[in-house]
């Protein structure tokens, strides 16, 4: 069953600047370089020609350093920037012909956002923050004070609705600004470094909550960030940026084990294989290796494709015969103690 796409955006630019347009020209006409823009027209190219989908009830991170052009882009999602070239789509909708009331509309009601600024309104309470996006639908009192203290619950802060925001740590403050994305229930979110202001300690702990609620409430989310470890435990997809253009998308093991480029490898280079990469991308092709070896025998250890270096790497130090490797009760790979050090060592896919 394929993939359904809630977002697609095609082609998009944003040059910052008096003319933007004739910059873009010049992009387009003689392959001007950022810098080279810059130069000659005085313009920033802040998102060069990306094109990017994103599935429904997926995590996909967007992460650069910074400059790299990835919150610019975010913002592009819900026009709070206009773009000077694309096409953008949101469940079908084409976001580029909505006039000013019909924008308003369609972001009340399919997009929730969170910044990095938790920009909770000081004079109300939790609940009554919590429920603005309903206020401004003009949902009765009852039902959108209703509505609130039930997501409150759902991010564990039912018993602090009557509180105020600065009577809260930054950890619980972030989780109202979550809660009040969500309380509208919006069928896209659109999450900009929500954690980065944050201790590492509560950092981590929001990122479990944060995965918890995402497969309780399965939302289709856009997760900007500049912290590969975090694109790497949160997101099902990631584009790395550079320079305003996406370098590469795929899943993390994709990513680690087949940088697209020198600047992707450097940019991936710290992170542990150990929980990224699986059986599939280590395993030798069971004909291959039966062809060189013959068969294994009987009490071979077997795993499911799925399965992660780290814990190969534990069945390999008390079971010196190769492993087996399954997908759907086929034997489809074989994985010897020389395949895990090469990966490793090397991070490479076996061939």
């Amino acid at each position: 069953m394929s993939a359904e796409t809630v977002i697609d955006i095609s082609n998009v630019w944003k040059i910052f600047g008096a003319k933007p347009e004739l910059a873009l020209q010049a992009i387009r006409e003689r392959g001007l370089s950022k810098a080279e823009v810059l130069a000659e027209t005085g313009n920033v190219v802040g998102v060069a020609d990306v094109s990017l989908s994103v599935n429904r009830s997926e995590i996909f991170c967007v992460m650069g350093l910074s400059g790299s052009g990835k919150s610019t882009l975010v913002r592009h999602f819900n026009r709070l920037l206009e773009p000077t070239a694309g096409k953008i789509e949101i469940e079908g909708t084409d976001v580029m012909a909505l006039g000013t009331k019909e924008l308003q509309h369609f972001r009340n009601r399919k997009i929730g956002m969170v910044f990095q600024n938790f920009a909770l309104m000081p004079h109300r309470s939790v609940l009554d923050n919590v429920a603005m996006p309903l206020e401004i639908r003009h949902v009765a009192k009852n039902e959108r004070m209703h509505q609130a203290a039930a997501i409150l619950d759902i991010v564990e802060l039912g018993a602090w609705g009557s509180k105020f925001a600065h009577e809260l740590s930054g950890g619980m403050q972030q989780r109202v600004g979550l809660a009040r994305a969500l309380a509208a229930n919006p069928d896209v979110l659109l999450m900009d470094e929500p954690f980065s202001a944050l201790d590492p300690l509560i950092r981590r702990q929001l990122q479990d909550e944060f995965i918890r609620l995402s497969k309780i409430l399965k939302k289709t989310t856009v997760f900007i960030t500049h912290d590969l470890d975090e694109a790497v435990r949160l997101g099902d997809r990631i584009a790395i940026m550079r320079d305003g253009m996406v370098v590469q998308i795929g899943s993390a093991e994709d990513i680690v084990m087949h940088p697209a480029d020198d600047y992707v490898a450097d940019f991936v280079s710290g992170i542990s294989r150990l929980k990224v990469v699986h059986a599939h991308a280590v395993m030798q092709p069971i004909e291959a290796y039966l062809a060189a070896a013959g068969p294994l025998p009987d009490d071979a250890p077997r795993v499911n494709e799925n399965e992660t270096l780290s814990n190969l790497i534990n069945m390999a130090i008390g079971n010196e015969n190769a492993i087996l490797v399954e997908d759907g009760g086929v034997d489809v790979g074989v994985i010897t103690r020389a395949d895990l050090l090469r990966t490793v060592i090397e991070g490479t896919e076996v061939s």
